[in-house]
């Protein structure tokens, strides 16, 4: 089964188009005639079955023939990460926790972070691919950059999560996750989160953890505390 993704159909959509780039996909690379089936999502969680009528590379042209509402996971996953000096490590990532399973992403900018601006264009395309490849139909959600002082004075509902480096007292995160609910965690930049940051979510509620017994980087601890809340609410 190959997935195509499809942000402006809905449950209400009989007919429709695909732009000239997938156009020319199925038609071309995949050579659908007409008459073959396709399965699009719209990232809001619908599995739609459609027939093509029209196999043209400029404009091709689809029939639903079925729907049904992907069912969602029982908890809520976001993850707020500093941007990686490597901008492919970050998009790395957001493909992995994607195809794990995760709700939102916020990248934010911390006292030691060397990467300030990020692509989210490009980084839409890789959430973009890894649902497909995933065959999930909830596309997450990715957030503007904003600042760790920012980002902390917001109201949060759930369960707050810090991992941090700095040898203090802090709980293992796969002890601490609850499972059916929601779940903020934060991840820092390559030089890890300043005393000040780390001062900062502690008296804004959040919990310091840690991911293991190794220094992880960015990227990896990232899809650790993702995967964590995956086999917590297995």
């Amino acid at each position: 089964m190959q997935l195509f993704y499809n942000p402006n159909i809905n449950e209400q959509t009989i007919e429709f188009a695909f732009n000239k780039e997938e156009s020319r996909h199925i038609s071309k690379v995949l050579r659908k005639p007409v008459g073959d089936t396709l399965y699009i999502t719209n990232g809001c969680g619908w599995l739609f079955t459609a027939e093509i009528l029209i196999a043209d590379s400029k404009k091709c042209v689809a029939k639903i023939i079925n729907k049904a509402l992907q069912v969602q996971r029982p908890y809520t996953l976001h993850l707020a990460v500093a941007p990686t000096k490597m901008n492919d490590r970050y998009e790395w990532f957001l493909e992995k926790v994607t195809e794990i399973g995760i709700d939102t992403i916020t990248p934010i900018i911390c006292d030691r972070s060397e990467r300030k601006m990020v692509k989210k264009e490009r980084f839409e395309k890789i959430l973009q691919s890894g649902m497909k490849q995933s065959l999930n139909c909830y596309l997450p959600k990715l957030n503007e950059v904003i600042t760790f002082k920012d980002f902390i004075a917001q109201n949060f509902e759930g369960d707050l999560f810090i991992a941090h480096c700095v040898e203090t007292e802090r709980k293992n995160l796969k002890q601490v996750l609850s499972p059916n609910t929601h779940t903020t965690i934060l991840i820092g930049p390559e030089g890890d989160f300043s005393f000040k940051e780390i001062e900062m979510a502690l008296k804004n509620d959040f919990i310091p953890v840690t991911l293991g017994t190794t220094r992880l980087r960015t990227e990896t601890a990232a899809i650790v505390a993702c995967h964590s809340a995956a086999f917590i609410n297995q």
